[in-house]
């Protein structure tokens, strides 16, 4: 799906750009507001599409993370969390000045409200404290990524 939306996710970038035109960061910011979007959504519509009906919770921390049947389980879980939001916590900063544990504070306050929708609408997936853990701690590597990178602000100014 990613895939799929970057051409018209560039299209988008070029628009508001053009939009505005009288901006000194006009690129970086219509980068940034686009990359949240279109590397964060397919994520979380993944996450809200229904497996089933009921519920299942996991409230203690990492016990879910130790409990893997395989590694390849494992890696696909533990990646795939951590790429939830890290798109968001990537250009957050581009966009906005905003700190680490800003982006973090708003990555986890983002997951938590998936794990919470997934709860509340019985979609057979599981709520999970790990989850959270790891959507916030992608963010934030994310962030810190994108805070200590000179050769993304000099291009994309």
């Amino acid at each position: 799906m990613t895939a799929v939306s970057l051409v018209p996710a560039a299209l988008v970038v070029v628009a508001l750009a053009w939009w505005r035109r009288g901006s000194a960061h006009r690129w970086r910011y219509s980068f940034a507001e686009v990359g949240m979007v279109v590397g964060t959504a397919p994520w979380v519509w993944m996450i809200l599409t229904p497996r089933g009906s009921g519920r299942s919770v996991e409230a203690v921390p990492l016990a879910g993370l130790l409990s893997f049947g395989s590694a390849s389980t494992a890696i696909e879980q533990i990646g795939g969390n951590l790429l939830v939001f890290a798109a968001f916590g990537f250009c957050a900063p581009l966009r906005w000045r905003v700190s680490v544990a800003q982006v973090a504070a708003l990555a986890c306050a983002g997951s938590v409200v998936v794990e919470l929708l997934q709860y509340a609408l019985a979609i057979g997936r599981v709520t999970s404290v790990d989850d959270v853990l790891l959507n916030t701690t992608g963010a934030a590597i994310a962030a810190l990524v994108s805070q200590r990178s000179r050769v993304v602000d000099e291009v994309l100014v």
